[in-house]
């Protein structure tokens, strides 16, 4: 099922999500509910603070990476982080230009570590400890930041954030344009 996307300002979005254990009710459905959510919006990933549940829970499918050569080995990069942690991040910053299903219309450029130690559990409660990089770990390290309360415009510049003030709050009275369901906080 397509749930509707939570929109900036949503106070689900600031909150630091709760963890899971493996008797959560219908974690299955909730799961495939969110990829169906996910594909419909045409992104890569979503965490469930996305659809107004503070859980420490996101998907990724970073496959659409792979269309370009560059990235050859994200073709069937699909996984479910259940209670992840992100154990150690290094390596110099590089900039990588974002957007954010939430804040639809706005992308910006974020600065993050190339290289992310995460342990979780995946959708069948086994547990991992992995390394990624490049592309795959922002990916992680955005969605990430979801379940920490965290969102992508609160890492760029202070300047060039007050110059998106104006968009933020049209986003959050629902005064933009999108193609898929979304949750408005202050919708007039």
């Amino acid at each position: 099922m397509i749930l509707p996307i939570t929109a900036y300002g949503e106070p689900v979005l600031k909150e630091v999500g709760k963890d899971l254990d493996k008797n959560y009710p219908n974690l299955k459905q909730l799961i495939g509910d969110m990829f169906d959510t996910m594909y419909n919006a045409k992104g890569v990933g979503l965490a469930a603070p996305q659809i107004g549940k503070s859980l420490r829970l996101f998907i990724v499918d970073a496959s659409p990476f792979s269309e370009d050569d560059e990235y050859p080995e994200l073709k069937d990069f699909i996984k479910v982080f259940i209670n992840p942690k992100i154990i150690e991040e290094s390596g110099e910053e590089w900039f990588f230009n974002e957007g954010c299903l939430s804040i639809p219309g706005i992308r910006e450029d974020v600065y993050r570590k190339p290289k992310i130690r995460i342990q979780y559990f995946d959708e069948n409660f086994k547990e991992f400890d992995e390394v990624y990089d490049g592309i795959a770990a922002r990916i992680m390290q955005h969605e990430y930041d979801h379940v920490e309360g965290k969102l992508f415009v609160e890492k760029i510049n202070p300047l060039r954030k007050r110059m998106l003030k104006g968009k933020l709050s049209n986003i959050s009275a629902g005064i933009v344009k999108v193609d898929y369901k979304m949750k408005f906080p202050i919708k007039k």
